[in-house]
């Protein structure tokens, strides 16, 4: 039923653009008003979480350690694991953020005949979160070139890194394949393993389904259904620039694109996709372990007045020795 859920959901919303333009005409609203909206709400959610996140006491170091913490000299330091320095942790926190070290490592297990517990490799789920998260990077940079004119020279040259196997015209980009490749198999994945879809809720399917909406409708675009694409740019020139025009005819298609973009922008500040900032903020990976080298005072702690026993005992004496209760003063 959640999964169920989230894809009627989705649905929905992809009619809500195709009903309005075709039936309507409301280029306007779903070209300009909706888009501006997305984008507040993204920046000011964004920002409140980062700053709500930054402002979070953290006194102590709770590094997340994997390796040998830096001790004795004859003892070799895993300086990656345990940093204890700027340096590692840097180097430790950009394998994470690039190339996902924690989730290479992670392994899975199970329970086989005897009962016997077996561990296995989870590469594939790493393949897929990288060939996601890289793609999807890609793609938006590849988009720039709607925001920009003329088209940055960075921009042509990774357009023809991504299309040199030259398949179709117009060229066949590998990160367009790529990227729903990785969400289809993160959502079956998510769909077929029973571990995995008895701890999914509603909020672990729907971006899915967002985001594979996206993929889907921007490779219609391109590959099938073409759209204006100068009025496409004409467009997006228009809201960047603050001088929001709509030029006629665009195409149902893109509306219905856009409109998804724009529920993902607003979604993004209070969900789960929030761990692209997160990451940066976590003590537990962007601290150095220099707990044995440095005492650490929380920074935090004011004087507290407390009530002491002798105080205690000067207050309920009487009762005390009333009832029998020893005491250490008569």
């Amino acid at each position: 039923m959640k999964i169920l859920a989230a894809f009627i959901l989705v649905l929905v919303l992809a009619a809500i653009p195709y009903a309005g333009i075709q039936y309507a005409g409301m280029t306007t609203v779903f070209g300009i008003i909706i888009p501006y909206a997305a984008v507040i709400i993204f920046i000011v959610g964004v920002v409140y979480r980062i700053v709500k996140w930054a402002r979070s006491p953290v006194p102590f170091r709770i590094t997340t350690t994997c390796g040998q913490e830096k001790s004795l000299p004859w003892i070799k330091q895993n300086k990656l694991d345990n940093p204890s320095g700027t340096a590692g942790v840097v180097g430790r926190m950009a394998l994470e953020i690039l190339c996902f070290r924690s989730l290479f490592r992670n392994t899975r297990s199970e329970l086989r005949d005897g009962p016997r517990l077996s561990y296995g490799s989870t590469v594939w789920l790493w393949l897929a979160a990288i060939a996601f998260h890289w793609s999807f990077l890609v793609i938006l940079i590849r988009h720039f070139r709607l925001f920009s004119q003329p088209v940055p020279h960075f921009i042509n040259v990774l357009e023809n890194v991504d299309g040199f196997l030259q398949i179709g015209i117009p060229t066949l980009y590998i990160t367009d394949i790529l990227l729903l490749a990785a969400v289809l198999y993160l959502l079956l994945r998510r769909i077929a393993l029973p571990q995995i879809r008895y701890i999914s809720l509603i909020a672990d399917y729907f971006p899915l389904f967002v985001i594979f909406g996206i993929g889907l409708s921007g490779v219609l675009m391109r590959y099938f259904y073409r759209v204006n694409v100068i009025g496409v740019k004409e467009l997006v020139m228009g809201l960047i620039a603050f001088k929001p025009h709509v030029p006629p005819d665009i195409g149902t298609l893109f509306y219905i694109h856009l409109f998804l973009i724009a529920t993902l922008f607003a979604y993004f500040p209070f969900s789960k996709l929030m761990h692209m900032g997160g990451v940066f903020l976590s003590p537990t990976r962007n601290l150095a372990n220099n707990n044995r080298m440095v005492r650490h005072i929380n920074p935090w702690n004011y004087p507290v007045h407390v009530h002491t026993y002798a105080e205690y005992e000067d207050e309920f004496r009487d009762k005390m020795k009333s009832v029998g209760l020893p005491v250490e003063k008569e």
